[in-house]
Order: C-alpha cells, then sequence, then structure tokens
C-alpha cells in the first residue's frame, strides 16, 4: 500500500501530492487549470498530482477545488 504524501513549496506557491515516494522517471500532463497529473510512463497510473498557485486560489475566495481524479482512501496501519 502506498501512503498519500505531499510537499508545499511556500515561495512558489505549489503543492506536490504523491501516492508513494515521489518518482523522478513520470510523465506528467495538465488535467485542469494549474492541476498536473504526473502518470506512471509504462502502465499510465496517475501516482501524484501538482497544484499551481494553491494559496493564491483560497486568497480568492474561489470555490474549492474539485480535482478530476477518484481516489480510494482507506486508514493506513
Amino acid at each position: 500500500m502506498n501512503n498519500l504524501q505531499y510537499f508545499f513549496d511556500r515561495e512558489a506557491d505549489i503543492l506536490y501530492v504523491s501516492k508513494g515516494d515521489p518518482k523522478a522517471d513520470v510523465e506528467s500532463e495538465e488535467v485542469g487549470d494549474g492541476i498536473i497529473a504526473r502518470l506512471d510512463p509504462v502502465t499510465r497510473e496517475i501516482v501524484g498530482f501538482t497544484i499551481l498557485n494553491f494559496l493564491k486560489r483560497s486568497e480568492q475566495g474561489l470555490p474549492a477545488i474539485v480535482l478530476p481524479f477518484r481516489a480510494d482512501l482507506s486508514l493506513a496501519s
């Protein structure tokens, strides 16, 4: 099982989220306005995503960010 990990780069205002440890050898595809999916190059499985201008979005009073992903969540032990 892969745990969800995140890193927020405050200076660049970018939120990175990865399933398991972040991987360098992924493909990127913009799937929404400033939302980038990171994909395994072999399986095309989504292994993470990036949200640009993360805090700026909330400061503008925008509605909740709806991500174009489906997630199965469970507690990690």
